[in-house]
């Protein structure tokens, strides 16, 4: 068996007395999409700069492709490829200008290369556009080329569908999935929930320390404790505190038009139907609902 491509064990990181990373261990194996999930400032960022070697950590140890993430952080860097929350583009070059100066860096002199990573990022005829004159979409692809220009066999990607529109998420989301099928290990940060969904695996982050690391699925599986429920009615407000009363319900919030509520099993729509009928409110329908990432991380900080 391959060893991991990442390898972290008690990585910490302080800037003063303030505790960006909390002694963090995991691991990444080859080929795997792992998401590394949590609000901003919770130490994401932190944590990819310091297996760069771009920061020093203040404890613990961390191994990349086999090296060592500060003492062998020239090796770590060429063989691995970083798209940063802020994209390091020049607006005032063309798209093809960008990647010549990129693959300069890397000392690439083949041409092809460059033509390759552009199809396979879908900006082939757009070579000539000026970045400054880019959607937000089409920046983020080019800024993946010029991570991916190298053909590393491992992407940091740090926020990289924050600030861009839906579709342009989902077609991010099948450029991952194309380079994960290519062989390329990929450890990507975010804070939306749903697209965490995506990933082989989820590391939970918050207050610099990692709650927890495993597939969705078994995550769900071992946090969520109940059964999900939608409840529609007109009394929004007045449905959420007559649900919070209720030893049987563990967590209910606010889910834009309705309400979303984690119960113990048994409770069931009858349990719900006698809370509204007892507090005078109408109902409009009640439905199973599935948990969620977010119910998880929930559940993780009430912990």
């Amino acid at each position: 068996m391959n060893p991991p491509a990442i390898e972290v064990t008690n990585l910490t990181r302080l800037f003063g007395d303030f505790v960006a990373v909390d002694h963090i261990s995991f691991k990444v194996n080859e080929g795997e999409i792992v998401g590394y999930l949590g609000p901003n400032g919770c130490g994401k960022t932190t944590t990819i700069r310091m297996l760069l070697g771009l920061l020093k950590p203040s404890e613990g140890k961390a191994t990349v492709l086999g090296y060592d993430a500060f003492s062998q952080s020239e090796e770590v860097r060429l063989r691995t490829g970083y798209m940063s929350q802020k994209f390091a583009i020049y607006d005032d070059l063309t798209v093809r200008e960008n990647l010549d100066f990129y693959g300069g860096v890397y000392g690439l002199k083949k041409n092809g290369q460059i033509s390759e990573t552009l199809e396979k990022v879908g900006l082939t005829g757009h070579e000539t556009l000026l970045t400054r004159e880019l959607s937000a979409g089409w920046r983020q692809r080019l800024a993946l080329a010029i991570a991916l220009v190298h053909r590393p066999r491992l992407l940091f990607l740090d926020e990289p569908t924050s600030g861009v529109d839906p579709n342009a998420r989902r077609a991010f989301w099948d450029l991952i999935y194309d380079l994960s099928g290519q062989g390329v290990t990929i450890l990507v940060t975010t804070h939306y929930m749903d697209e965490a969904e995506y990933c082989g695996r989820v590391g939970m982050m918050r207050g610099g320390q990692l709650l927890a690391m495993d597939t969705p699925g078994a995550l769900k599986a071992q946090f969520v404790q109940g059964e999900v429920w939608e409840v529609y009615t007109g009394a929004l407000l007045e449905g959420i505190k007559a649900l919070s009363q209720a030893r049987e319900v563990a967590h209910a919030s606010l889910a834009g038009d309705h309400l979303r509520l984690i119960a113990t099993p048994g409770f069931g729509e009858a349990g719900i139907q006698r809370l509204f009928q007892a507090a005078r409110l109408e109902l409009t329908l009640i439905q199973r609902g599935e948990p969620t990432l977010e119910d998880v991380f929930t559940a993780l900080v009430k912990k």
